[in-house]
């Protein structure tokens, strides 16, 4: 029987690592072609066999390709490569010799992310316009005060200064038409023109910037001296309609029949079982969700644990099985306190290092000693102990700013050495505080009250261990939703406000939900008459 030649397996990672590489490495790998430093193959008979694999060392690709604009053709060259904070990349240029059309950007060659991302940062100073920015293609930019949003387009690798001068030039280009034809539409971009030029020259600090791409695959450049408020990230599940503009929304009928052939838990109750009871503590339930991966059906877990001298609060994980998606959640429930929570922490030792802690999704954290800071909403709800939460936010950290293989924190060709070194400095402290080497504080502000630091002295008061209450500021308030809430007197509908709902249900209705918009028409029917007798 012939021998079939077997197929090239597919790269593992190490080989798509070697595809695309830092340009750094790139260029030092390189030889320097120089005729007179050839040796003839006479004198040296191995002079043809080393210089093959020389001719093979190319950085840039070449393809012969069309030219959209004469129809004659060019050249495209291609530069497979990876850089700090954006992972893979292709640099593509096009030049074309018969017109001298050329044309040049950067595409992302790394994967979709499994949740969206969204960055926002606080510009304080002139310094901030430095901070370096990735946008991929599918990323949306928003200056808050400015009212103004970019739609998603063209990569680009800039910092925030270019962007924001890109756009002003952009709306400046068509002004003396639009003040000809369209004087208001004028009136309105000459005024954001105005405050634009005020913010590159500095004089309308603060103002916000954010960047929100589904794909999460862009980012803002942090700094370790920043600030809770100053720079945030928040990973987010993308929805339906977003994971079908990235490609990744799947035909109905596969995921009809993903959900009639998907097995069932065994020995775990589902959600129709527990539907109309309570949920008992330390039960694990399952039931059906869509992965925000890759948007089929997986399965959601759900415990609910009781956390001594605190509250019950709910662990929930989701596996895909199909794209590998994994993620976990710690909520908290019962109603919204009246006062906020610090809590403060002084770590000694390695005993408290193992103190179980519950940082929530509203939770701020910060460590003075270590320079370390953590916004709301950062990392999520994370139940586990003082050691692996600094480990996540480590590592967290230290995978956008380094390279992805980059376990000695040497940085890519980009970061600048200053940069660097502040950044490998902070890193040594957490290390050391992580080791139990170094000895720091662990502040924990919560306005909803909703994270836990265990107390190893109970039912005595711990004396590493203080918590205080305190008022939520109006911002916070804000930020939460609550400023606006109604608690009171809310089951008091009069005809007027009742039509109203109606109008809004009736709307409802037209959109395709029919059977909610019943229900809730058929509640508020009954509210209406029980308030006017």
């Amino acid at each position: 029987m012939a021998d079939h030649p077997q197929e090239d397996p597919k790269p593992d990672g190490a080989a798509f690592d070697r595809f695309f590489d830092s340009i750094g490495n790139k260029a030092e790998n390189l030889t320097p072609n120089r005729n007179n430093d050839i040796p003839s193959s006479e004198s040296n008979p191995s002079a043809v066999e080393a210089k093959v694999p020389e001719e093979e060392q190319k950085v840039v690709d070449e393809i012969e390709s069309l030219c959209m604009n004469c129809r004659e053709n060019g050249i495209t060259r291609l530069l497979l490569t990876r850089i700090p904070f954006f992972r893979e990349i292709i640099i593509m240029s096009f030049y074309c010799p018969h017109c001298s059309f050329k044309n040049s950007q950067i595409q992302s060659a790394g994967e979709i992310q499994q949740k969206g991302s969204r960055f926002e940062l606080r510009l304080t100073a002139p310094a901030d316009f430095e901070r370096q920015v990735v946008k991929s293609d599918t990323c949306v930019v928003k200056f808050t005060e400015l009212d103004l949003e970019v739609p998603a387009g063209r990569g680009q690798l800039t910092n925030i200064e270019g962007i924001l001068g890109m756009i002003m030039e952009d709306l400046a280009m068509h002004q003396d038409a639009r003040k000809e034809q369209m004087p208001e539409a004028w009136a309105k971009v000459d005024e954001i023109l105005a405050q634009g030029k005020k913010m590159i020259a500095g004089e309308a600090f603060p103002f916000r910037v954010s960047l929100d791409d589904p794909a999460g695959n862009s980012w803002i450049e942090p700094d370790h001296r920043d600030g809770v408020g100053k720079w945030s990230k928040i990973e987010y599940a993308r929805t339906p309609e977003q994971n079908e503009e990235l490609g990744l929304g799947g035909n109905g009928d596969e995921d009809q029949n993903k959900v009639e052939g998907q097995p069932q838990v065994v020995g775990q109750p589902t959600a129709a079982s527990f539907e109309d009871d309570d949920v008992v503590p330390n039960e694990v339930y399952s039931f059906p969700a869509a992965c925000p991966g890759c948007a089929r059906h997986c399965v959601t877990h759900m415990k609910m644990v009781d956390i001594p001298h605190f509250k019950q609060v709910i662990i929930m994980s989701t596996v895909c099985e199909l794209c590998g998606y994994r993620s976990n959640e710690v909520k908290t429930g019962g109603a919204i306190p009246e006062l906020g929570k610090k809590i403060t922490l002084k770590v000694e030792n390695s005993t408290d290092l193992a103190r179980d802690i519950l940082k929530s999704e509203s939770c701020a954290l910060e460590c003075p000693e270590l320079s370390l800071q953590v916004n709301p909403g950062t990392l999520g709800g994370r139940f586990t102990t003082v050691e692996g939460l600094l480990t996540n936010i480590r590592d967290d950290l230290h995978q956008q700013i380094f390279d992805v293989d980059d376990a000695s924190g040497e940085g890519g060709d980009s970061l600048e050495s200053e940069t660097k070194m502040n950044w490998k400095k902070f890193f040594d402290g957490v290390d050391a505080a992580i080791k139990g080497e170094k000895k720091f504080t662990v502040i924990l502000q919560d306005p909803l009250a909703g994270s836990y630091v265990q107390n190893l002295c109970l039912p005595e008061k711990d004396p590493q261990l203080e918590e205080e209450d305190y008022k939520r500021t109006e911002e916070e308030e804000e930020d939460l939703g609550l400023a606006d809430m109604v608690t009171e007197g809310y089951e008091e509908i009069t005809e007027p406000v009742a039509e109203e709902l109606k109008k809004d249900l009736e709307k409802l209705k037209i959109e395709g939900d029919k059977k909610g918009a019943e229900e809730a028409a058929k509640c508020i029917e009954k509210k209406v008459d029980a308030v006017n007798g």
